[in-house]
């Protein structure tokens, strides 16, 4: 299936677009209705799917749909997908995604309830840790899916709302907001990073 998949995304150019928020932009707005349909589809794919790029989906859907509707698309697809890797993980189980992944699933996600659903939070609010290997990891973890979903979701609407608002502001050319979205994903990450640092290491 992901042959197929792979084979289908090169036949219609679709690949190179993952990498170039512009020629993504214009291709949702071109397919009108289904743009946001597409976003929400491509995002889910990209974290089901290791390779593909999520990144430049989130600053497409800003471009071309204002942070405030771009966020709403971006964090229903994240989420979409995010539940689908955790589902793939808990049914394939350990030993596949070993072989898939190798020592990246090794994230320490252990514990209690409370304190994986809390890592996975943290974890979501880092943009340079891999989401959808969090997502997969978490699925080999006794976390229940109701924790995972909810700490998905909160991790990843903020920092979604910063790169459709970063998208939006690069499409109108605007530097200075610019400066202070970068500054912003800037103090979520090192808010993140210490409360990752801090937070004691027992079980609630």
């Amino acid at each position: 299936m992901i042959v197929v998949l792979f084979f289908l995304l090169a036949e219609t150019d679709l690949a190179k677009m993952l990498g170039d928020p512009q020629a993504l932009r214009q291709w949702v707005q071109d397919i009108g209705w289904l743009g946001p349909v597409a976003l929400m589809g491509l995002m889910a794919l990209a974290i089901v799917i290791s390779p593909l790029p999520s990144a430049p989906i989130a600053l497409a859907a800003g471009a071309a749909y204002g942070h405030i509707w771009g966020t709403v698309y971006v964090t229903i697809g994240a989420e979409a997908g995010a539940l689908i890797a955790f589902a793939i993980a808990r049914f394939l189980g350990g030993e596949t995604l070993q072989r898939w992944f190798g020592d990246k699933l090794a994230l320490g996600l252990m514990g209690s309830q409370k304190r994986l659903m809390g890592l996975v939070f943290g974890l979501r609010l880092l943009p340079f840790i891999s989401f959808d290997v969090v997502s997969y990891a978490a699925g080999l973890t006794p976390l229940a899916a109701w924790r995972f979903a909810l700490a998905t979701f909160a991790g990843v609407a903020p920092v979604s709302f910063l790169l459709t608002h970063f998208g939006d502001r690069l499409a109108g050319g605007e530097l200075g907001s610019l400066a202070l979205a970068v500054l912003a994903l800037g103090l979520v990450t090192g808010g993140s990073l210490y409360f990752a640092r801090s937070r004691p290491h027992h079980d609630d």
